[in-house]
């Protein structure tokens, strides 16, 4: 998970930002200025900054991306010209504004082809690296809501039989498919994602399908799409109640057939893919309004594993802090914290709109900011 410290004045587009890069998957902190982000970039490895101005973030070793308020040739220039990755104005095209940040993420290795400063200059940041290789995080709790999960999965994985995995944000969807994915004769093979509410419309079939060079003005080489990527394999596609009713089209008839045609090409590709889906909507309720295909759904839903909220299986809360504060005190190299009965109690009857992806975020703040112990005072302040 890719950390982004968020360096604006206005409190508004923190809250903005945050929201939707969590959305995104991304663990989040916010500072309102310089120094409160210099010292969050002490304690904390991110991988890339988005300022709303050059000051006091060239100097910290970590990528930044530059988001200013008014845009000027000269204060675009400026900004690369003192390291910056990208330069933006407000408003914010999310859907650029994500490209770039992935890729800085996903690209770390260009960070240290990047002229260096002076060793003066530079803090002592450790870079954390993508791993190559695929991993799966262990599923917490002991819920029987989660247990079910546990028996669906291994119930369904051994087979090839498409499954539409349904709940809110941050209930570990993503993790549901991985583990299908773990426990699949399709192990060796690739697992692609995709976030179909990310991509634009008008370029969801490169997406996917890719595209011959020449396809349209962009299209400067041929590209393979997601479909062709995860050959042999998973592709999980996240989020798909986000997807365009001409994309749902194009994506019925690869499942259909199994195979795929690139943009600006008359050749079919064959392509043996298993298809996860996610989306955190009730596609009924989408197909009744017109908004999804009927037969799109009964294609991707031989199987629908439904991962509950959090607040729904909240007796697997103190397992999940506990691993939480486990994997933090590792990553950080900090020694494990304790957490008091009454900020334990106090964590376990919040709702958790967020599910597990608020809770991992609000401990990792915890164990920043709390002493020796976390305690209700720290609750309290903190969350």
């Amino acid at each position: 998970m890719a950390k982004v410290l968020i360096l604006d004045r206005s409190k508004s587009m923190r809250n903005i930002l945050r929201e939707r890069l969590e959305y995104e998957g991304f663990s989040t902190e916010a500072a309102e200025d310089a120094s409160i982000a210099a010292r969050l970039c002490e304690k904390i490895p991110f991988d890339l900054i988005l300022s709303d101005s050059t000051g006091g973030v060239s100097d910290t070793g970590v990528p930044f991306i530059v988001l200013a308020g008014e845009g000027t040739i000269d204060s675009a220039v400026a900004a690369v010209r003192n390291g910056a990755r990208d330069y933006l104005t407000k408003p914010v095209d999310m859907n650029r504004l994500l490209t770039s940040i992935h890729k800085v993420v996903d690209s770390p290795d260009e960070t240290d082809s990047a002229p260096a400063a002076s060793s003066a200059a530079q803090p002592a940041v450790v870079r954390r690296r993508r791993s190559s290789g695929f991993h799966t995080e262990p599923i917490i709790g002991s819920s029987a809501q989660i247990e079910r999960v546990r028996q669906l999965i291994d119930k369904v994985a051994p087979c090839d039989a498409r499954v539409l995995v349904t709940g809110e944000n941050g209930t570990g969807k993503e993790l549901v498919a991985r583990w299908m994915h773990a426990k699949s004769r399709r192990v060796g093979a690739p697992f692609v994602e995709v976030n179909c509410a990310a991509i634009p419309s008008e370029l969801i079939e490169s997406e996917l399908f890719g595209h011959e060079r020449g396809a349209f003005t962009s299209a400067i080489k041929q590209r393979r799409g997601k479909f062709e990527q995860a050959n042999g394999g998973t592709l999980f596609m996240d989020e798909i109640g986000d997807m365009s009713l001409a994309a749902q089209a194009k994506v019925l008839r690869a499942l259909q057939e199994n195979r795929i045609c690139r943009v600006g090409s008359d050749k079919d590709i064959d392509v043996d893919v298993r298809v996860i889906a996610a989306t955190n909507k009730n596609l009924k309720e989408e197909i009744r309004k017109g908004n999804f295909r009927e037969d799109l759904y009964h294609r991707i839903g031989v199987v629908v594993v439904r991962v509950p909220a959090l607040r729904d299986r909240a007796g697997d809360i103190p397992l999940l802090i506990d691993h939480f504060i486990r994997q933090l005190s590792a990553e950080y190299g900090m020694s494990e914290k304790p957490v008091e009965a009454d900020a334990l109690e106090s964590l376990c009857a919040m709702q958790w709109s967020g599910n597990i992806r608020e809770l991992r975020n609000v401990i990792e703040r915890l164990m920043i900011l709390s002493t020796d112990r976390i305690t209700l005072d720290d609750v309290q302040n903190y969350c």
